[in-house]
C-alpha cells in the first residue's frame, strides 16, 4: 500500500530546518514549496540575501549542509532545488514585502486608479502594514503612495 504524502505536514516539518541553514550563511528563505509534478516530489527553496546577490556556492552551502536531514524528514523520494528567486520575481506572499522593503518593484493594480494615473507603474517599496497595505514611492513622479493589498493585482521584483 501507497503511503499518503501530506505536503503541508512535511513543509511543517522542514520549514524550520530549511530557516536555520539558510540563517547561517546570512541567507533567507524567500519561498518553500513541496510540489508533485509529473509523479515527482520537488523540494524548492528560493533564497535572498540582504548583503550580496545569491551565488552557485551559497545554493550549494545550503543544500549541502540540509539534505542529509531533509532525508530523514521527508518520507518519500524528492528532488531538492536551491536557487536564488531570479531578477525579476513575482510575490508569492506577504511576507516578501517586509523582505524587500527598499528594493524597486513593478505593480500592477486591479483597476486603474481614481487620478488617471497608470495601472502598471515602477515604484519603491517603503513599508508594508498587514492593515494599511504597501508605502511605495513611484518612481515616475517621487509621490509616496499607501496602496491596500486587496487594490494589488501582482507585485515583482523590478531592476533597471
Amino acid at each position: 500500500m501507497k503511503e499518503e504524502i501530506n505536503r503541508h505536514e512535511i513543509l511543517e516539518k522542514i520549514t524550520p530546518l530549511i530557516e536555520n541553514t539558510a540563517m547561517r550563511f546570512n541567507l533567507i528563505p524567500v519561498e518553500i514549496e513541496f510540489v508533485k509534478e509529473n509523479h515527482r516530489w520537488y523540494l524548492r527553496v528560493y533564497l535572498f540575501s540582504y548583503d550580496h546577490p545569491v551565488t552557485l556556492e551559497d545554493c550549494e552551502n545550503v543544500t549541502r549542509s540540509m539534505e542529509d536531514f531533509l532525508d530523514e524528514l521527508i518520507p518519500c523520494k524528492y528532488y531538492l532545488e536551491v536557487s536564488s528567486p531570479g531578477l525579476e520575481r513575482k510575490f508569492k506572499s506577504e511576507k516578501e514585502y517586509i523582505i524587500f522593503r527598499g528594493r524597486n518593484v513593478s505593480i500592477k493594480l486591479k483597476e486603474p486608479p481614481q487620478d488617471g494615473s497608470e495601472q502598471i507603474f515602477k515604484a519603491k517599496l517603503v513599508d508594508y502594514d498587514e492593515n494599511e497595505g504597501i508605502t511605495v514611492i513611484r518612481l515616475e513622479d517621487e509621490k509616496e503612495m499607501i496602496i491596500p493589498m486587496d487594490k494589488i493585482k501582482n507585485t515583482r521584483l523590478y531592476y533597471e
